[in-house]
C-alpha cells in the first residue's frame, strides 16, 4: 500500500491530527485523541485504533493495558482534511481510562461541570493503579 492517502491530510506543525472515535453501533463519540502518520498507517493495517501519545511520546495501542480495543470498522476524513473520524467496536464497554463508556462524561449545568455517566469499572482494577488506556 502506498502513502498517498497520508499526503491528503493537513497535519498540524507536530505531525499530528485530532481523531475522533464514533461507537459503530450506537453513533456516541467514545472520545478524541492524536495521531500521526504512523499510527493512522498501523491503524488502517491492523484493523484497530492506535493513536499516539503526546505525553508518553510514542504510539498507543488503544486497550494495550486495559484491554478495551477498538477495533476499527471504517475511517473518515473530515472536508478540510484536518480530522480523523474512527467508527469502532468498543470492545468491553469502556473507552476511558476513567472506567466510563466514554470519556465526554461531564455535562456543563449552569456554571458547573457535573459528572453525569457513571464509572463501570474501577481504574485501578483495569490498570493496576497505573492509569492510561
Amino acid at each position: 500500500m502506498n502513502d498517498d492517502w497520508l499526503d491528503r491530510i493537513k497535519w498540524t506543525a507536530d505531525g499530528l491530527v485530532p481523531a475522533i472515535a464514533q461507537e459503530a453501533g450506537t453513533g456516541q463519540v467514545l472520545m478524541m485523541a492524536w495521531m500521526n502518520r504512523e499510527s493512522l498507517r498501523l491503524t488502517v493495517q491492523e484493523g484497530r485504533a492506535i493513536y499516539w501519545s503526546r505525553s508518553r511520546k510514542k504510539l498507543w495501542r488503544k486497550g494495550e493495558e486495559s484491554g478495551h480495543v477498538q477495533r476499527v470498522q471504517d475511517v473518515r476524513l473530515d472536508c478540510d482534511n484536518d480530522v480523523i473520524l474512527l467508527s469502532v467496536e468498543q470492545i468491553g464497554g469502556i473507552a476511558c481510562h476513567t472506567g466510563r463508556h466514554r470519556c465526554f462524561y461531564q455535562q456543563l449545568q449552569g456554571t458547573s461541570w457535573v459528572d453525569v455517566e457513571p464509572v463501570l469499572k474501577d481504574p485501578a482494577g483495569i490498570y493496576g493503579g497505573k492509569g492510561g488506556g
